[in-house]
């Protein structure tokens, strides 16, 4: 790999840029079927050739070599970056992150600050959407809604949006030093105002489905003003975003007329009273 740029061009424009897996490419496949003693017409024959000569890919192998050469160039922020990403690979985000700061700190001419910045901001948006956090409950307003016990978000936790949209604001403002091939620079443009879009979605619908929990906390008006506020922040960064545009139909909807919770059961928990 090339220390001046942080990963290869993706396999698919659809997906990050940036993995931690090595290509391996044949300077020239034919040529090596043919010294194979394969006819290059035999379509059936190149597959089966194909198929014997795939190298499987060995993730833990490749944190080691990267490990290995952070130990020979540990001022060389791509070293760090790239076992960070491997890391996410692996499932390892607490250390992960550890190398995309150590990454930050090394690149001090920010020429990779940007790619740095988009990675935690995924890292932090992954976290964001497992577990509970990761089922998107919309509003039915006017529809029976229940809720089981633990099957609903009963805490939003402002912190945990807050973190990944700054990592993609950061990843954008530093695009214009980002020393990358053009699809690189080009997809970090593309997808990071599309991932801030997505976290204020999330940040809103969280907020929506906390409002109709079946427990009556006193702030549900609140929380629903705020989803809306944080849905318009979506529709600006992708006004083509049409879930979040049906969104803001319901939210208003919720506030104007008010909703009803109901429990497992089917019996009514609480009712909310729309501001009119």
């Amino acid at each position: 790999m090339d220390d001046k740029n942080p990963k290869d061009e993706a396999d698919n424009p659809e997906e990050a840029p940036v993995s931690s897996e090595e290509k391996v490419n044949a300077s020239d496949p034919l040529f090596e079927a043919r010294e194979a003693g394969l006819d290059p017409s035999d379509g059936q024959a190149l597959t089966e050739y194909d198929e014997e000569e795939e190298i499987e890919f060995d993730l833990e192998a490749q944190i080691e070599e990267f490990r290995c050469q952070i130990e020979e160039e540990p001022e060389n922020c791509v070293h760090h970056y790239n076992l960070g990403e491997a890391l996410v690979e692996l499932g390892d985000l607490e250390e992960a992150r550890e190398e995309f700061d150590l990454a930050l700190e090394c690149d001090e001419e920010k020429e990779f600050s940007s790619i740095i910045h988009f990675a935690i901001g995924n890292l932090y948006y992954s976290k964001l959407i497992s577990g509970i956090h990761g089922t998107v409950v919309r509003s039915s307003v006017g529809l029976h809604s229940a809720h089981k016990a633990g099957d609903t978000i009963t805490q939003v936790n402002n912190e945990d949006y807050e973190i990944p949209i700054r990592e993609f604001e950061a990843a954008i403002q530093d695009l214009n030093f980002l020393k990358a091939d053009d699809d690189i620079v080009e997809y970090v443009s593309k997808n990071a105002p599309q991932q801030i879009a997505d976290t204020y979605y999330k940040w809103a619908s969280d907020l929506i489905d906390k409002s109709r929990q079946i427990d009556h906390y006193g702030d549900e008006i609140k929380d629903v003003k705020t989803a809306l506020k944080y849905l318009k922040k979506t529709v600006e960064s992708d006004p083509n975003h049409s879930q979040a545009n049906l969104m803001v139909k319901y939210a208003k909807k919720m506030l104007q007329e008010g909703w009803k919770a109901y429990d497992e059961y089917g019996f009514e928990a609480k009712d909310i009273q729309g501001l009119g």
